[in-house]
């Protein structure tokens, strides 16, 4: 149709392209929305709006600088990665959630542990859903950052931190993290407020409380959880409140490290009986129960105590630098969804989410890839696994956590399987790009250092354990895989030291793993190697506890030096008459393995050549100076190599560095090879 009138036509056009506009904007509304917002040390994938998804972000950021602030430190471990998923609606929260009994659920919070990346969710729909998992958090940093504890501190410190509130420029803290709050239909607290509960018992003298561990602590009487939880929180308030924390950190070196008894490692820390501490701590908690009581009601101008006073926020909301970025669904759903493979009663509708991302043409993804992967790992199914991670690695191959689990494959299918680990010099090349993203990364140092191990570099396993335990002070699977090195390197008194105080750990896996490798250490020295164990005894010394977050989940650990350090076994001897049995001492194998004495040997020159005429076997010729050595490995793609993605029998004049097993004249075994 012709227009006969210019201009009212020219406002019908334009209110036909604002119509077509806004219809075009409100699909868009419709559609999901992600946004990853990043601050300094936290990053959080959100669907709600970015103002929500900033606020979460700060509060992170002010929940780091708090726990700082308390412990007087000056900088923070957190050496594994931290994902943070802020979910925009009650209903998304609660369709991922985990469907136990909990009350940090019901205010919009939950955590899951684990020793490749930890996972805080939150219900950004809730004000404060950061409040349900503030314990969690300060729990992850304590296990990060402070040296092993009394069970009394950790619990003490966080209740405590629990108590915290915050805004954009104050906070307060030190009010009862059991009082009840507000009513909430959904609400399954059914505890008493600790003030309540020290009011209406018998204190435990504080021996007793110092001695208590959390795990024995039973649900009878004054010994109960609940009061030992109550009377640890008011110590611990105690002590931060009247500058006693550093004192408590000389206590705590004097009864862990030095092994003094409580009473007297009280009396030299702080300067008092354990009666006078306990009593100081009671008078304390008398002089504030009225004030714990009224909070909520009482102005905090008025008569509230200097403890339970708001302050200055550590850092203000101001000066937390953040940046936002756009995140495609199909992505942010993938990451939701590997978060939800770690919680039983959600894995199978997560591999559903993940198997329909894959499969739509615009949809697959690095992320979807990975976590499936991560799931067949889980199920020890290693081919199918190994699967998932190469086509990750096709559509992404700069993802640092797909190479964590590349590695992490290699580790676990070698220890399933009893082998050497296959294609070592690869895994080490992963877990460098791991480190080069997050140099904080304990796990990766840990499986760092026993690939180096395995491919014979003992130095360099010992300087990436010490790194991984530097990381995470209390983990005690890495202090036993360190024990493991010193026991491959021949170090008796180092790793006697260390086995002799992990068999006393409260973790029973550690303490029996421990105990099993010190009834070992004469029979190493006598033959070199580790005994054989019935696989009960076996699987009992090998599993031990490599993260210590509060849902720690056990993991295998070595209980004898790496495959690739072990020669392999002799023939059986032949059977000997009962008269010649008896004359041999009673701690005589029946059988000896031959044990390959010969040290290793380092050497840095020039590889000349390459034959590979009997493939797999190759033999290198390597010049040192006038020296000229041929060098053998039996299979050239098992080889460790440093510096090469994989062995070329092509090469020539190239700049080495090669660890061998010198052999007749001028030939020799090799262990390791790294290319300049």
């Amino acid at each position: 149709m012709l227009c006969t009138r210019p201009f009212r036509c020219l406002h019908f056009a334009a209110a036909l392209l604002f119509t077509i506009q806004l219809s075009s904007a409100s699909a868009r509304g419709a559609e999901p929305h992600w946004i990853r917002i990043d601050s300094d040390h936290f990053s959080v994938l959100t669907d709600a709006s970015e103002k929500r998804g900033r606020d979460a972000v700060v509060r992170f950021e002010q929940m780091r600088a708090a726990f700082l602030q308390l412990l007087l430190k000056t900088r923070v471990n957190m050496p594994e990665p931290i994902s943070i998923i802020g979910l925009k609606s009650d209903d998304e929260f609660s369709s991922v959630a985990p469907t136990r009994q909990d009350e940090s659920i019901a205010r919009g919070g939950f955590f899951i542990a684990g020793d490749d990346r930890d996972y805080f969710v939150l219900d950004l729909s809730q004000d404060d859903s950061w409040r349900a998992i503030s314990g969690d958090l300060c729990r992850l940093l304590l296990n990060y950052n402070y040296p092993p504890t009394q069970s009394w501190f950790d619990e003490g410190f966080v209740a405590y931190f629990s108590s915290l509130k915050l805004n954009d420029t104050q906070m307060q803290i030190g009010g009862d993290p059991e009082a009840p709050g507000p009513p909430n239909p959904t609400s399954r607290n059914s505890r008493k407020s600790f003030v309540d509960l020290l009011n209406n018992s018998t204190w435990l003298s504080i021996p007793d409380l110092f001695a208590t561990r959390l795990e024995t602590a039973t649900t009878k009487g004054n010994t109960g959880k609940p009061l030992f939880e109550a009377q640890s929180w008011i110590v611990m308030h105690y002590l931060i409140n009247q500058d006693k924390l550093s004192s408590t950190g000389t206590y705590l070196g004097l009864v862990e490290s030095e092994r003094l008894p409580v009473e007297e490692a009280i009396q030299k820390a702080y300067g008092m009986t354990s009666a006078q501490l306990g009593r100081a701590a009671k008078d304390y908690f008398q002089a504030l129960a009225p004030a714990l009581q009224a909070q909520g009601t009482v102005n905090a101008g008025g008569s509230v105590p200097d403890a339970l006073k708001p302050a200055a926020a550590p850092v203000t909301a101001d000066v937390v630098g953040t940046s936002t970025h756009e995140t495609r669904e199909p992505e942010a759903q993938a990451m939701v969804a590997e978060m939800s493979l770690r919680l039983p009663e959600h894995r199978e509708q997560a591999l559903k989410d993940l198997e329909s991302i894959v499969s739509a043409p615009k949809g697959d993804n690095a992320i979807a890839h990975r976590a499936l992967g991560w799931d067949h790992m889980e199920q020890k199914q290693f081919d199918e696994a190994v699967d998932e991670f190469a086509k990750a690695v096709t559509l992404d191959a700069r993802d640092p956590l797909t190479h964590f689990y590349l590695a992490l494959w290699k580790y676990r299918e070698a220890q399933s399987s009893g082998q050497e680990t296959k294609g070592l010099a690869n895994m080490q090349q992963d877990l460098h790009i791991v480190l080069d993203w997050d140099h904080e990364f304990a796990e990766a140092y840990s499986m760092l250092a026993m690939a180096q191990l395995e491919g014979g570099g003992l130095h360099a396993a010992v300087d990436s354990m010490r790194a991984a335990i530097q990381l995470s002070p209390r983990n005690q699977g890495y202090l036993l895989n360190l024990t493991k090195i010193y026991l491959a390197g021949k170090n008796w008194d180092a790793a006697t030291a260390l086995l002799e105080r992990l068999a006393t750990s409260p973790d029973p896996k550690v303490a029996s793993a421990a105990r099993q490798d010190l009834q070992d250490i004469p029979f190493m020295k006598k033959y070199g190697v580790a005994p054989q164990h019935d696989a009960g005894s076996r699987a009992a010394a090998q599993t031990s506890t490599l993260s210590s977050g509060p849902s720690a989940q056990p993991r295998p650990v070595p209980s004898s030096p790496p495959a690739a350090t072990q020669p392999k076994a002799a023939p059986t001897q032949t059977a000997r008459s009962s008269e010649d049995a008896n004359d041999e001492n009673s701690d005589q194998p029946p059988a000896q393995p031959q044990i390959d004495r010969r040290p290793i040997q380092f050497v840095k020159g020039k590889l000349l050549s390459v034959d590979c005429s009997q493939a797999p076997v190759a033999i290198l010729t390597v010049t040192a100076g006038a020296k000229s050595l041929k060098l053998r490995t039996p299979d050239y793609k098992s080889l460790t190599l440093i510096g090469a993605d994989q062995f070329s029998c092509a090469w020539t004049n190239q700049s080495v560095s090669v660890n061998y097993k010198a052999g007749a004249s001028t030939s020799g075994d090799l262990v390791s090879l790294e290319l300049h």
